[in-house]
């Protein structure tokens, strides 16, 4: 997985490293859906302080485009954490939508060919009971015009 980081901030610069094991660490088990993570660190309101870090996580998923999760609390690694905690939940969850309607797609499947072989057994039995009902009437003595058959 490659993991970008970028920021403006000194402050920010040394969460650099810290940065990048945190992403590969909680995107591990999802690192085949992920090739790629940019991580931007920037304090929206500079040195006045406050609820004014950012984390912005943009993730290149293989087949699911671009996923971008943001955290704004107050200090840099909360934001890192929420931030790559909210985009491991979405992530898992974008792969369970894909998995469920592939399971959903493979079970209809299934029960159409079961319906499919059902229809075509039942029609082998009306065949079979449209020869049976051929061959009695063919074997039952035909009666001269008017008069009965018992």
């Amino acid at each position: 997985m490659q993991v970008l980081f970028e920021s403006r901030d000194p402050e920010a610069m040394v969460m650099r490293d810290l940065a990048e094991k945190r992403v590969r660490f909680s995107m591990r088990r999802l690192r085949w859906l992920v090739p790629r993570a940019k991580v931007q660190l920037s304090d929206v309101n500079g040195p006045r302080g406050g609820v004014d870090k950012r984390c912005q996580i943009e993730l290149k998923t293989e087949g699911g485009g671009t996923v971008v999760i943001t955290a704004m609390p107050r200090d840099w690694r909360t934001a890192l954490d929420n931030a790559l905690a909210r985009a491991a939940r979405f992530l898992m969850r974008l792969w369970r939508r894909s998995h469920d309607a592939r399971r959903l797609r493979q079970r209809h499947a299934a029960a159409q060919h079961q319906r499919h072989r059902a229809v075509a057994a039942d029609a082998r039995v009306f065949h079979d009971l449209q020869r049976a009902l051929a061959a009695h009437r063919a074997a039952q003595p035909v009666g001269r015009v008017g008069q009965a058959v018992f």
